[in-house]
């Protein structure tokens, strides 16, 4: 299959919508029409360990790659990796486009650090992109997005706590039960609901 990896001007991002990825390029493709100047390469996903997939591993990344039946005569798809596979974790999605007509589907996949039906999952996810019915005989060809799922969580209000340190005036916005001292004295003043002045008093 060919690989190119994608090039992009500083500054832009590549940040199709789902129905952008099967409108402008899946749908192409399968028919070999002209596809947008953003080239996504081509790529066994299924059959691939994906941190072994082509391009920058802690980006998402995008490829088209051939539907492959498990069996001869069967519809299942082989996801099957050397070093583990692909799960399923949702149905199939409608995917519709700005008339409301549906286009394709989009499915989320895990990946399993094992060929068993019991393998350990990872952080790896996959979403796989096809045409809404597929014309016999044309190639078929479906979209996978590649990515890893992110463990760092970001803090919300209700996951923060306001402080005021004692006879300065300042106030710091931090995890709740995280021990702060910065007045080199005495422990700061904390509350959620409103902060300690000078005085010890509770500004409502």
């Amino acid at each position: 299959m060919e690989n190119r990896k994608p090039q992009l001007l500083p500054g832009f991002r590549f940040q199709p919508t789902d129905e952008e990825l099967i409108v402008h390029y899946l749908k192409p493709k399968i028919h070999s029409l002209p596809l947008p100047n953003y080239p996504i390469p081509e790529a066994d996903v299924c059959g691939s360990d994906p941190w072994n997939l082509l391009g920058d591993s802690e980006e998402e990344r995008y490829f088209f790659s051939t539907v492959e039946t498990k069996y001869p005569n069967g519809k299942r798809i082989n996801r099957t990796a050397p070093s583990g596979h692909w799960k399923p974790t949702s149905l199939d999605k409608q995917v519709v486009d700005s008339q409301n007509k549906h286009v394709g589907t989009k499915k989320t996949f895990v990946f399993h650090r094992s060929k068993s039906a019991n393998g350990s999952k990872i952080d790896w996810l996959m979403h796989e992109y096809k045409l809404a019915n597929p014309i016999q005989g044309v190639q078929n060809w479906m979209i996978c997005r590649v990515f890893t799922k992110k463990r760092a969580k970001k803090d919300t209000m209700e996951d923060v706590e306001m402080v005021l340190v004692r006879n300065t005036g300042t106030i710091f916005y931090v995890p709740r039960n995280f021990d702060l001292n910065l007045d080199g004295g005495g422990s700061p003043s904390t509350g959620s609901s409103g902060v300690t002045d000078e005085d010890g008093e509770n500004n409502k």
